[in-house]
């Protein structure tokens, strides 16, 4: 399943590599990319209650979620 989860206050590539790495370290995540000019990440999860957990990793980056597509 690819979803994309639209990101809010993204401003560098210091951000991008913070939701990178945190995006990373939860298992089942595969193909992962985070797009800084549009504050989108994209990747395939292995199962749907992993967007909860992609979620909330994010959040802990601290940056929000303003918004997720499967």
């Amino acid at each position: 399943m690819t979803i994309s989860i639209q990101i809010d206050g993204m401003h560098c590539g210091g951000c991008v590599r913070s939701v990178e790495k945190a995006a990373q370290s939860v298992d089942g995540v595969s193909n992962l990319s985070v797009n800084l000019e549009s504050g989108e990440l994209r990747a395939d999860i292995d199962r749907p209650e992993l967007v909860d957990t992609l979620k909330g990793v994010i959040e802990d980056c601290g940056f929000d979620v303003t918004g997720v597509t499967a």
